[in-house]
């Protein structure tokens, strides 16, 4: 892999860690979970740790990175194609689910909340060492892991727990509109569930915590949403800005650094926005900043551009100098890298609106968008494609 890459040290949880015969199934399995098997669970709810120094651990990596959901880590043959791709081109990094969109784990969790409320009975791998088979394996690639965590949306937790969900004016819990559930930031009982998935994610050898989804609700019926006397004393940006603080706080202990997905839209937005995402209020607590700054998802004119999707290099050129410009009133010491995701995927709904401009998206588009992003003096970079197919030749070679 590239020359200037650290090599990552593995530490002796990874090489301790059990590569038994796998039992897996790619599709989501009902999977028993034993009680007696959580062992490394104190009388206070937390992951137990050893004494150790995990600061020795951390690692900083100029990630090219690409989304690798745990379906697709479990795959017999996608993961030996995506692996494959990092080892030809100049990917070095996966970012990858361990609790989706939908609140499902990838494996099953030591978690006590896991446990109690049945997040580990449906879960995307039966084997967890078969997934820290796979950890080792993508480690020793000198690929560097960063594990997805969807924070506040939460079916599962949230159906489980009602006393942790966002409520709505009946008392009841808050729904979506695709039914939804989602956990309220407000309340920092919630908090310990994302937390403790990534405390746990740092033990099995990921390098970095992504929060995903760490916002409020964008859909839905919002005005039927009862926050109680929280939401009346704080803004949902400083709601935000504290969970990603004592997220920090806890993660950095454990050897990892912590990054958080944005909107791509909040680049432009002034203020508390109505999700709680504030720029310089996240740039200021997050090591990195993840903004989506897909050109499919730009409103008509936005920028200046008429037909933003088919602009790749304009929007993200635009988005990375502004975001750049906005966080400089941080202390360089105190604030975070960005790291855009880009859009490696074409966006068929917008046919409609785009008629005869609308284009696919191919290698020239996806290298535009990286080309933007290191011309507005940016050095990291991931991309998406919910169905993980990568553009290869948008890539550099190995």
């Amino acid at each position: 892999m590239n020359n200037i890459r650290k090599k990552v040290v593995i530490s002796g949880l990874i090489l301790g860690l059990s590569f038994s015969a796998f039992n897996f199934s790619f599709m989501p399995n009902k999977v028993i979970a034993d009680e007696n098997k959580f062992t490394n669970v104190n009388e206070d709810g937390y992951i137990s740790q050893p004494s150790t120094d995990w600061g020795l651990y951390k690692q900083d990596e100029k990630v090219k990175g690409i989304f690798v959901t745990g379906h697709s880590y479990g795959h017999p043959t996608k993961y030996n194609e995506l692996l494959d791709l990092a080892n030809r081109t100049e990917i070095n990094s996966m970012v990858i689910d361990v609790k989706d969109d939908a609140g499902m784990l990838s494996y099953k969790s030591d978690v006590p909340l896991a446990i109690e409320a049945g997040a580990n009975e449906v879960v995307i791998m039966n084997d967890r060492d078969f997934f820290s088979k796979r950890m080792k394996e993508i480690i020793d690639n000198d690929v560097y892991p960063i594990a997805r965590i969807v924070t506040f949306k939460d079916k599962v937790i949230g159906s489980a727990r009602p006393d942790l969900a966002i409520k709505n004016k009946s008392g009841g819990v808050w729904r979506d509109n695709k039914g939804n559930a989602w956990l309220n930031p407000y309340n920092k009982d919630s908090w310990e569930y994302p937390i403790q998935l990534a405390e746990e994610a740092a033990l099995m050898g990921f390098k970095e915590i992504q929060f995903d989804y760490v916002r409020f609700p964008t859909d839905g019926d919002r005005g039927n949403i009862d926050y109680g006397q929280a939401g009346k004393d704080k803004s949902k940006a400083d709601a935000i800005k504290e969970f990603l603080d004592y997220a920090r706080e806890r993660l950095h202990d454990k050897g990892v650094v912590v990054s958080a997905d944005v909107f791509g839209d909040i680049i432009a937005v002034k203020g508390d926005s109505t999700i709680g995402q504030q720029l310089e209020l996240l740039g200021a607590n997050t090591d990195i900043l993840s903004p989506m700054v897909y050109p499919s998802h730009y409103g008509l004119g936005f920028y200046g551009v008429d037909y933003p999707d088919t602009k790749p290099y304009e929007i993200v050129n635009k988005a990375m100098d502004q975001a750049v410009e906005r966080l400089e009133i941080i202390p360089k010491e105190e604030r975070a890298k960005i790291r855009p995701w880009l859009q490696d995927f074409s966006a068929p709904w917008l046919k409609s609106a785009y008629g005869s401009n609308y284009i696919t998206y191919g290698p020239e588009q996806v290298r535009a968008q990286i080309k933007a992003t290191y011309d507005a003096g940016l050095e990291e970079w991931i991309l998406w494609n919910a169905a993980n197919r990568y553009t290869e030749g948008a890539l550099e070679k190995e």
